[in-house]
């Protein structure tokens, strides 16, 4: 995922649920470049890295990824962006308010 998406999906998150003191990430490309890291010292956030190697650093967000790659991104076939993105808000309704 490029930067630039990256920093539009934070923007829209910051917009809907308020501006975080620190954003913890692992090591990937969109992740260490200048780009978010010029970004996020003009929002006043803080990037935490996780040590590389060491995905347990970050367990919430890998089960959560793998429960959505599991659960059902690798159970359908999409026709759209559009139906993937109105199944994912679904889903992640389901996920937040209804399952066991």
């Amino acid at each position: 995922m490029p930067t630039e998406r990256v920093i539009r999906a934070l923007d829209q998150i910051i917009e809907w649920r308020g501006k975080p003191h620190s954003i913890r990430c692992d090591n990937g490309p969109e992740y260490i470049s200048g780009k978010l890291s010029a970004w996020a010292e003009g929002q006043g956030i803080q990037l935490m890295f996780i040590q590389p190697g060491k995905p347990q650093q970050n367990a919430y967000i890998e089960r959560y990824n793998r429960t959505v790659r599991y659960d059902w991104l690798a159970q359908y076939l999409f026709e759209s962006t559009e139906e993937v993105q109105d199944y994912a808000t679904r889903w992640l309704w389901h996920y937040n308010h209804e399952r066991a």
